[in-house]
C-alpha cells in the first residue's frame, strides 16, 4: 500500500471525529509535505483536513493543488457551507533531507 493510500485510509477513519470550527477566520489548518525521493513528488498531507492526500512535482505546484482542494475537502467535512466567504489559514509545513556529495 502506498503512502497515499495509508494517508487516506487513516483520515477516512478519523472523518467519523470531525467537528466543526467554531471560528474560520481564527483556524490554521496544518499541512505536512515532505519529499518522496524514490517517487520524485512532494507529497502533502494533514490531520487537520480530513481526506487531503495528493502529490506535485514542485512545491509550487502542490501549493496551488492546496488551495483548490482544502475548500472542497471542508466543505465535504461540514466544517464550511456551501456559501462560506472568507479566507482559509493554512501553514504548509515541507521536509526534505537530501545527501550532498564531496568529492576531493
Amino acid at each position: 500500500m502506498s503512502y497515499i493510500e495509508e494517508a487516506m485510509r487513516a483520515n477516512a477513519q478519523a472523518n467519523a471525529n470531525a467537528q466543526p470550527e467554531t471560528s474560520m477566520e481564527s483556524a490554521i489548518y496544518q499541512v505536512s509535505a515532505f519529499w518522496d525521493a524514490d517517487a520524485a513528488v512532494w507529497v502533502a498531507t494533514s490531520e487537520d483536513v480530513l481526506g487531503l492526500a495528493t502529490e506535485a512535482d514542485t512545491i509550487e505546484a502542490l501549493s496551488q493543488k492546496l488551495r483548490d482542494m482544502i475548500p472542497d475537502l471542508l466543505l465535504s467535512n461540514h466544517l464550511i457551507s456551501a456559501d462560506y466567504v472568507g479566507a482559509i489559514a493554512i501553514q504548509l509545513t515541507s521536509h526534505r533531507q537530501e545527501l550532498i556529495e564531496v568529492a576531493l
